[in-house]
């Protein structure tokens, strides 16, 4: 989620005629809080997804909220692209650059895997861990779910001054090659240990805290490089269209494996299957397009600009609030009710969006969320 992992990056703007100030791109405010609802429902609405028993209406519900969103990764990496990419800052004063960034993710690295380290897992959960089982929980970037990401957005980060003159440095050509040339390298790479399984030859890609963000370069590339694209009429609709269709394809696939075999191994059900990259390129262009058409009043952009803000906090935390729904109804951990999965995910959202909201007002607790 990489515009939550931002929010104090340079904003894409747009010209406002007759005035001396560029007017916000609230596009990418709405994306920004429609990706961050999408995290909290594959999170929680994957309890019941991975639970049993795996068919009725309630599942596939749960299929439809869960694997629906599952371009909302690569689309917060594409608009930390679009953010970040075409900053002055990060051509012209890198060594300033990676000040402001350590200071706004180093902190929130530390606390919260020590937050979900201790704090969920061994209070909550009652985990004993051994010393080898942190390392490698820390390693791994598994302490928790979502904490990988922190580690992503850092790696694209460090890369960021290096890329960025690059791709910028010519027309948008460039920046449109690079990033389809990068973002099919990474696809690639992680369809062939499927089409390898097929004989029987097992080469997963595992990866740690140094590699999470090496897949996601293509999709950082392409925030930037499709960052101005604006359809209009037939266009807009076949590329809708076609987007739609492939996320309602990955959802009838994700519950239909097996019945096709050849998409088992060459579109894989994540955020670099081949299916989903090219869903999440839709997303983020089509988003972007009907963004055009946005009348934002100064009281609703101020509300659209603090909900955006706030999604890094709601990312951060939602886990901690929803693992403490999930122990304390049983409902919720018996993970076969859709309603009371429901329930937990709109109490989830909301306490996240509250308490990143009340954490933003406070100085000590703002360094953090």
């Amino acid at each position: 989620m990489s515009q939550a992992a931002s929010t104090s990056e340079p904003r894409v703007t747009t010209s406002v005629a007759g005035q001396g100030r560029p007017a916000r791109n609230y596009g990418l405010d709405v994306l920004r809080i429609v990706s961050i609802c999408g995290v909290v429902a594959i999170h929680v609405f994957g309890l019941r997804v991975g639970a049993e028993p795996h068919d009725g209406r309630g599942w596939w519900a749960a299929v439809i909220l869960d694997i629906g969103f599952i371009w909302v990764v690569p689309v917060f990496v594409m608009i930390s692209g679009a953010l970040l990419l075409g900053s002055r800052q990060v051509v012209e004063a890198p060594a300033a650059f990676y000040r402001k960034r350590a200071a706004r993710l180093l902190p929130a690295l530390v606390f919260w895997n020590a937050v979900y380290l201790v704090g969920v897992r061994i209070w909550m959960r009652h985990e004993e861990l051994s010393t080898a089982r942190v390392l490698q929980l820390l390693y791994d970037s598994s302490v928790f779910t979502q904490l990988y990401f922190i580690w992503l957005i850092l790696g694209l980060y460090v890369i960021a001054p290096v890329l960025a003159p690059f791709i910028t440095a010519k027309d948008n050509h460039r920046a449109v090659a690079t990033a389809c040339s990068l973002l099919a390298v990474s696809v690639l790479a992680f369809m062939v240990p499927g089409i390898l399984g097929y004989f029987d030859v097992s080469r997963p890609i595992p990866m740690n805290i140094f590699s999470y963000w090496m897949p996601y370069v293509g999709y950082f590339a392409a925030g930037y490089a499709f960052r101005n694209v604006r359809l209009k009429g037939l266009p807009l609709a076949a590329v809708s269209l076609v987007t739609a269709v492939l996320i309602g394809f990955t959802i009838w696939h994700y519950g239909h494996r097996g019945i096709l075999p050849w998409a088992d191994r060459l579109l894989s059900v994540s955020y670099l299957g081949a299916g989903v990259a090219a869903a999440a390129l839709g997303v983020f262009v089509v988003g972007l397009s009907l963004s055009v058409f946005l009348s934002v009043s100064s009281q609703a952009g101020t509300l659209l600009v603090s909900l955006s803000n706030a999604s890094f906090g709601v990312f951060l935390v939602h886990l901690v609030i929803f693992e403490a729904i999930r122990l304390n109804v049983p409902a919720v951990l018996g993970a076969t009710s859709f309603p009371a999965i429901a329930a937990a995910y709109l109490a989830t959202l909301a306490g996240s969006f509250a308490v990143s909201l009340l954490a933003s007002k406070v100085p000590l607790l703002r360094r953090v969320f």
